[in-house]
């Protein structure tokens, strides 16, 4: 069990969770918000709150950054396929060699212009391993989407399914 003290009142994390989980999955099987409200004893528009927190955002720009990637030119084909505005794909040797090659401030100088540039872009996709996707998300304020491609720290390549960048693209596409 996963408790937090919010004030005076404890709060069972895992309870919440589940709750949530279980009206998503009545809206998707078909029930209206109101019928979801209803079951929950909750406002109907709390419902279409929960809805709005975790829809994705259609159209705009789309960055996609990636690392460690096996398959990358597999991938950057796919996004260039797709019109996707930005793209940076790395596979482990390049993200190695890009450190390897800068001092310390150079570095530093690299990643905070690719934030900058990044930051400009409407949505951003990112892939890669647990731990820097909650740092992703922490340091951009727009529609981040991240895919979770393995346990922190990866060492070795990644293959990532093309089929799953589709189906993203897609639903952002449309």
């Amino acid at each position: 069990m996963n408790f937090v003290k919010i004030g005076e009142k404890t709060i069972n994390l895992e309870k919440l969770h589940n709750t949530i989980d279980k009206m998503i999955e009545m809206r998707v099987n078909g029930f209206s918000q109101q019928e979801t409200a209803t079951k929950f004893k909750v406002d109907r528009s709390f419902i279409s709150r929960l809805e709005n927190i975790g829809e994705v955002r259609k159209g705009g720009s789309i960055a996609v950054v990636g690392f460690p990637i096996k398959n990358k030119e597999e991938i950057d084909k796919l996004l260039k396929d797709y019109g996707v505005d930005f793209t940076l794909l790395l596979s482990e040797k390049e993200r190695l060699g890009i450190a390897d090659k800068m001092t310390g401030v150079e570095l530093f100088n690299t990643v905070m212009d690719l934030i900058a540039k990044i930051q400009s872009y409407d949505t951003v996709i990112f892939l890669g391993s647990d731990k820097r996707t909650k740092l992703i998300e922490a340091i951009f304020d727009r529609e981040v989407i991240c895919i979770d491609i393995g346990h922190s720290p990866l060492t070795e390549d990644v293959f990532v399914k093309p089929q799953l960048i589709m189906d993203i693209l897609n639903t952002l596409r449309r």
